[in-house]
């Protein structure tokens, strides 16, 4: 049974500052530059092909026409959410173009309106959960802390994200947003962008419910649940802590999770909380960096992402997390 998600400070050896890293873990001056290197080519063409697999995906449904070809074209838009969504999260960072007016356009156009997400509004409470994980600022707070949890709470959570409840307590505040003065604009863009993609869908298919069918009701079902998983996998059960291995899981990675859920090197989220300047294909370069300085060990990695879960579901019945001070 676990009572707590963070590694004992025997796990967590205090090995900085080094030659190649700062006290903080960054990159020193003479490495930083090679580390957030931007590839403006390489991720035009990783944006690309994200909606060149949208295609070929509603594509090949539309083209074999069988019960079975829609519904394994339903289940790989869950991926195809997680490629969108980690995008989006460079762009945020302003880490997917060095043009910061392309940057932030084909975030927002391309990326983030595609996939219901006001990525103004991501980006403030994004920044707001680096400033200070676990803070009082905090704007995940709730979603990180019931954890450990009972293996019956995960499976409730899990439920109502794959049934639509998480995916419509999302989706109606952007309904909400049409009728505000504040948020109006954001909201009717992304509708707006939402129209676009329904008419293409259907115009290029015949069919008008291949928009419904293989693109929002993704985002209401499985994607929660992609996004749920990943996200606890990311900070579930974590703490208010300077020492980023306290507020941040270590997973080993594999080519079937990265397919799945943590797409283009999210899954070294932990040297992502390092330093937030390094680009997503830096990232593995940057996280071998910090285990060659004895900062990452495997007393702190999890396995695989299912031992994780099932450690992050290992509550007793009636348990509650532990409390622990900043």
């Amino acid at each position: 049974m676990a009572t707590t998600m963070v590694p004992d400070h025997a796990a967590r050896p205090d090995v900085l500052p080094t030659e190649r890293l700062l006290a903080n873990g960054m990159a020193v001056p003479e490495l930083r530059p090679a580390l957030r290197h931007i590839d403006n080519v390489r991720n035009g063409i990783t944006v690309l092909s994200v909606w060149f697999y949208v295609v070929l995906i509603v594509g090949g449904a539309v083209w074999l026409d069988t019960w079975w070809s829609y519904l394994l074209a339903f289940i790989l838009m869950g991926p195809m959410y997680a490629r969108f969504a980690i995008l989006m999260h460079e762009a945020a960072h302003k880490l997917l173009f060095t043009n910061k007016k392309w940057n932030d356009w084909i975030g927002t156009w391309l990326i983030a309106y595609p996939v219901f997400t006001p990525v103004q509004l991501y980006r403030r409470v994004h920044f707001a959960h680096h400033k200070d994980e676990f803070g009082p600022q905090e704007p995940d707070l709730a979603f990180y802390r019931p954890y450990p949890c009972t293996r019956a709470a995960l499976r409730r959570r899990l439920l109502r994200d794959a049934v639509g409840i998480s995916g419509w307590k999302n989706f109606a505040p952007l309904v909400k947003n049409t009728t505000t003065a504040r948020f109006r604009r954001i909201g009717l863009s992304i509708f707006g962008v939402q129209a676009v993609l329904w008419a293409v869908s259907w115009l290029a298919t015949g069919r008008w419910w291949i928009y419904p069918v293989l693109w929002w009701l993704p985002w209401m079902t499985q994607w929660r649940v992609i996004n749920r998983l990943r996200s606890i996998a990311e900070h579930g059960g974590m703490e208010r802590n300077k020492d980023r291995r306290a507020t941040s899981h270590n997973v080993r990675q594999s080519l079937p999770a990265r397919f799945w859920f943590v797409p283009y090197n999210t899954g070294w989220h932990l040297a992502h909380h390092v330093d937030m300047g390094v680009p997503w294909r830096n990232l593995p370069a940057f996280h071998a960096e910090l285990e060659r300085a004895g900062y990452v060990t495997d007393a702190i990695t999890y396995l695989n992402y299912r031992s994780l879960w099932k450690a992050l579901s290992s509550a007793e019945e009636g348990a509650q997390p532990l409390a622990r001070a900043a």
